[in-house]
Formats: C-alpha cells, structure tokens, sequence
C-alpha cells in the first residue's frame, strides 16, 4: 500500500486533492474486508492542543472522504509531547486499522512517540493500510529522517522559525517506511534551502521537499504529485558534477 507525504497547510478546497488518495485506499481495504466504514488511527503528538489537532485532520479526511462516497471513522492516539504512545494505540481494542495518519507538530517530539512503534506501523503498511504523514509525520516517515535545523556547520541554511527547536540539521533513522529523506513546508516556510545545503555538505546524498497543500504518494504504482503546490527534489551532482541537481517531481 501507499505512503502519502503531505509538505503541511490547510486551505480549504484542497482536502480531496492532498487526502483523496489516501481516503480511497483506506476505504477499499475496509471493503476488502466486508466493511462500509474506513477506521483510520490520527496519531497527534502536541503541546497541549492535540484534540484540536486530530479535530482540523478529522474534518480534511471527512471532506475527502464525502467527495469519493468514503465513510471515514476516525480512532483518536493523542499524547502530549514528552509521552510515548500507549502501546495499543495503533491496535485499537483489537480492531482493524484501514489507515494510519501521523499528523504536525514538533518533529523530534513526534519521533519520540512514535517511533517504538516503528515495527507495527510498517506491519500496518505491508498488510496493505496506507499511511499519510502531515508535516513531521511526514518527515519521519523515511529511513533517515531531517528532523529539524537551521545551521550546517554554524552557518545558516534555512530561517530559525522551522528548526524545530534544533540547532544543527539533524538526519536520524526514522520509520523506514520510504527510502527518500523528506523536509516540508518547503516554499512557505524557506526549507528548500535546508534541504539542498544538507545534500551540498554531504549530511545526505539526496531528498524531497513537499510545499505545503501538496502530497507525495509513494506506492507500486510510481510516484504522483497532487495538490496545489511542487515536490522539489535536490541530489548530489555526482559523475564529476559539482554542487546539487534541484528539480520539480511531477507524478
């Protein structure tokens, strides 16, 4: 099944363009098993306001999900940032999961949580359930996750707001469910420049950047792009080519 990378935003309209697809596959793996409602788990990993989190994710999969004839019930793992998911978070009293999504916040705090339920998430994903990472869930979606700043070297890359309470560029293991390092907010919030200085100083050989209101769809069927915005995609020059190779991906 897929895994769904969406760069953050939230303009209205754009639900079924950026969670169409997911919505579609949730659905058909609930039908697949004699069921007329997707369950989807919306992990939200917040200070504070992780209800209203998973309430501003909710109502994008519904209105997706009343465009395509889908019927999205929503199963809420909300914690605080600093806790860890409860360990049956992602098997809700031993019910199917149709779908995970892994919503925004603080990228490191997201990782912390979720990241001991790296094995069951990737389960999820081989049994055939999409995923969709919004922001930091999809940031921490790859082998190697950016996971937030703003300095290589001392040197500034990309603008303090988006460091994620991080000093350095920092590359960790992630979830391991794509083999592509993805940052977001990539026009909005100037983390392009991240991304390509983290390629250019040889932190990583290559990546993807999702602007926001935008999803990178990573399945068997190739990659697609939808949304309103690009998915920027910055690799080494290699064969004698010096700096990095930036290019739009169109799917």
């Amino acid at each position: 099944m897929s895994v769904h990378l969406v760069g953050g935003g939230w303009s209205v309209g754009v639900e079924t363009d950026v969670f169409g697809r997911f919505v579609e596959e949730a659905g058909a793996r609930a039908a697949a098993r004699g069921a007329r409602t997707a369950r989807v788990v919306v992990v939200a990993v917040r200070d504070g306001d992780q209800d209203e989190h998973v309430a501003k994710l909710r109502a994008a999969l519904r209105a997706a999900g009343d465009a395509l004839d889908v019927d999205v019930t929503v199963v809420p793992a909300a914690v605080a940032e600093g806790e860890r998911l409860p360990d049956a978070a992602l098997a809700p009293e031993g019910d199917p999961v149709d779908g995970i999504v892994v919503g925004g916040g603080l990228t490191p705090a997201y990782l912390d949580a979720v990241a001991p339920h790296a094995d069951a998430i990737r389960a999820h994903v081989v049994a055939g359930a999409p995923y969709l990472g919004f922001s930091a869930g999809a940031m921490i979606a790859p082998d190697q996750a950016l996971i937030g700043g703003w300095r290589i070297g001392g040197v500034e890359v990309s603008p303090e707001d988006g460091a994620e309470d991080l000093d350095d560029v920092t590359i960790v293991p992630g979830l391991g469910l794509v083999d592509v390092t993805v940052d977001v907010h990539a026009a909005q919030w100037g983390n392009l420049s991240r991304l390509v200085a983290a390629v250019e100083s040889g932190l990583l050989q290559g990546g993807v950047a999702v602007d926001e209101d935008t999803v990178l769809v990573v399945g068997q069927g190739g990659l697609v792009v939808g949304g309103r915005g690009n998915v920027w995609r910055a690799v080494g020059g290699g064969d004698g080519v010096d700096g990095v190779i930036v290019s739009t991906l169109v799917g």
